[in-house]
C-alpha cells in the first residue's frame, strides 16, 4: 500500500510569519492538532497544539487579557514550530510510515514529492483505514489464525484447501515474533459459506505440524460508541 494512496491531499497550513494568535484560531475552528508550515511554497516546519499551547501565557500569568492578546498577535510562527519535522515521498508504503511513525511517536508525517513540495499529510487515523482494508475486516470474512511450519509451500498448501472449498481469500498476514520456534503465525480472512467452515478446518489441522489457534467471524453491527 502507497501512502499516497492514503495520505489527505486538502490540508491548511500556515506561513512561518502566521501570528500564533490566527494559527491557534484556525486548529480550533477547524478541529485539527497540526499545521504544516511553509515559507516561500516550501516545508519549513509543522507546528501542533502542543506547541501553541506551550506558548501561550499560563492562566495564571500576571499579565492583563489585552497584554496576552497582543503577545500572540505579535508572537510568529517561526518562533514556535518545530522545523526538523519527518517527512517522507508520496511513493513510499504505508507501512514503512506506520514504522517510522512508531519509533519516533508521531502521530502525523508530511508528503512530498521529488522536488520537495508539500503533497499531502498522513495521520494515524489514515494508516489505521488503510490497515482495515487491506484486511477485509469489513467484509464480513472468516479469520483464521494457523500456526504451520516454517517453510517454503505452507502457505500454499492451506491456500488449496481454502479455494477448493470455493472460498474468496480477501488477505494473508504472516507474523514469526508470536509463534513457537520454526513455526510461523498466519492470519487469513476469506469469505465462505457457512456450511463449508467446519469440513475446511478438518482439512487444515489434519495436515502435519499445522495447528488452528484462532477461528472467528467479526462482528460488525453494534461496535461500542463513545
Amino acid at each position: 500500500m502507497l501512502i499516497k494512496d492514503w495520505m489527505a491531499t486538502s490540508m491548511l497550513t500556515v506561513d512561518i510569519n502566521t501570528s500564533v494568535m490566527r494559527a491557534t484560531r484556525t486548529m480550533k475552528e477547524n478541529n485539527i492538532r497540526r499545521l504544516p508550515v511553509l515559507s516561500h511554497g516550501k516545508l519549513a516546519g509543522v507546528v501542533t497544539d502542543r506547541d501553541l499551547k506551550e506558548a501561550s501565557p499560563s492562566s495564571t500569568s500576571e499579565m492583563d487579557i489585552h497584554e496576552m492578546y497582543y503577545l500572540l498577535s505579535e508572537m510568529k510562527i517561526k518562533d514556535v514550530m518545530t522545523d526538523k519535522c519527518i517527512s517522507l515521498q508520496a511513493d513510499d508504503t504505508l507501512e514503512k510510515a506506520a514504522l517510522v511513525m512508531l519509533e519516533e511517536k508521531i502521530s502525523g508525517i508530511m508528503i512530498l514529492d521529488t522536488d520537495d513540495n508539500l503533497v499531502g499529510l498522513l495521520s494515524e487515523t489514515d494508516i489505521l483505514r488503510g490497515f482495515i482494508h487491506a484486511t477485509g475486516i469489513q467484509d464480513g470474512a472468516h479469520q483464521l489464525v494457523i500456526d504451520m511450519p516454517d517453510s517454503p509451500g505452507s502457505v500454499t498448501k492451506t491456500l488449496d484447501i481454502i479455494r477448493n472449498h470455493d472460498a474468496r481469500v480477501l488477505s494473508i498476514l504472516t507474523s514469526f515474533e508470536d509463534a513457537p520456534h520454526g513455526t510461523k503465525r498466519v492470519a487469513l480472512r476469506f469469505t465462505l459459506d457457512e456450511g463449508e467452515i467446519d469440513k475446511l478446518k478438518e482439512e487444515i489441522t489434519a495436515l502435519d505440524q499445522y495447528h488452528i489457534v484462532h477461528h472467528g467471524k467479526d462482528e460488525l453491527q453494534n461496535l461500542p460508541t463513545k
